[in-house]
């Protein structure tokens, strides 16, 4: 018995950092299909959300059936359709706008930023004061994103995509915190799982019908390798890191789920210097722990912003 419940206290890590390990891939999949075949954004989100929505209808069907589970009131399908256009549809969309132009190291790293862009929303639009705790947690992070801006702005070439990337994947982190920041009454209502589900499959409709109304159909019959990492998109990097998460929180708590969270910046420089030729230097690793340690000081923090984000289970899907 000893062994079995001492073998169990593994599950709860192993699924935070295989699920941040999934979310990680999933900037690296999208530089991989923007290099091997003319994709644009939105036919490689589109073909992403087709490969991934059976995976959440199911998921919404399970979840429904659970003995706990409410009927959705319009109440609540009014809060999906506004949390899965801006959570899961706008801030994807961005993000994968953004990788056309910055590497996927810096990509992962702007986006770690929503927790902190959290704090400020919810200071503006909540009322909640800014500690002390969270001022120095704001400067740090954003002064390890000007390190890294400075060093990609002296070395990177092409300034203007730089800046055209940065900006786009920060609009993302911001509705993603917008998300957050509306998204846990509606959660602790439905269930982490159904939530998702629900709102992964109204994002969905959003992306499909923007397909449908501004690209040709032939646009979807591209390369198997692209079909290969849309699907690996799809199973790796969405479906199966949002169970993971929302596992590893049931287990062990949003805080230490949180922090297990920071390793996912390290994962995707890692994987970009490996995988797709992405060069690390110093000052970049300087950035990165600023930025890291600052968000920890956000996540880390007992309080109602790092609770709602905990709730959701997952990152940006794309996020």
């Amino acid at each position: 018995m000893g062994l079995t419940s001492q073998g169990a206290r593994w599950i709860g890590p192993v699924c935070a950092v295989l699920g941040v390990l999934g979310f990680s891939f999933k900037a690296i999949l999208i530089k991989l299909a923007y290099a091997w075949h003319p994709v644009d954004a939105v036919t490689l989100l589109a073909l992403r959300m087709l490969f991934s929505a059976p995976f959440f209808v199911a998921m919404a069907w399970w979840a429904g059936r659970r003995p706990a589970a409410r009927p959705i009131t319009r109440r609540d399908w009014r809060a999906l359709l506004w949390l899965g256009f801006i959570g899961y549809y706008l801030a994807s969309l961005l993000d994968f706008m953004g990788l056309v132009y910055i590497t996927a190291a810096l990509e992962r790293l702007v986006l770690f930023l929503y927790p902190t862009l959290v704090v400020l929303l919810s200071a503006v639009l909540r009322g909640r004061p800014i500690t002390r705790r969270a001022m120095l947690a704001l400067l740090l992070s954003y002064a390890g994103i000007a390190f890294v801006f400075v060093h990609d702005l002296s070395f990177g070439g092409d300034t203007a995509a730089l800046w055209r990337g940065g900006a786009l994947v920060l609009t993302s982190a911001l509705a993603y915190a917008f998300y957050l920041v509306d998204a846990g009454d509606v959660i602790a209502r439905m269930g982490s799982l159904r939530f998702i589900a629900w709102a992964m499959l109204v994002s969905s409709v959003f992306v499909l019908a923007q397909f449908a109304f501004t690209r040709d159909l032939a646009l979807l019959r591209v390369p198997t390798s692209i079909y290969g990492l849309s699907l690996a998109m799809a199973v790796f990097s969405t479906v199966l890191p949002t169970w993971l998460i929302a596992e590893a929180i049931r287990r062990l708590g949003a805080n230490t789920a949180s922090l297990i969270g920071s390793l996912g910046p390290v994962f995707t420089i890692g994987l970009g210097a490996l995988m797709l030729g992405e060069a690390v230097h110093a000052i970049q690793l300087v950035g990165a722990a600023l930025v890291l340690f600052g968000v920890a000081l956000v996540t880390l923090r007992p309080g109602q912003t790092r609770n709602v984000a905990g709730k959701t289970g997952t990152e940006i899907p794309d996020a």
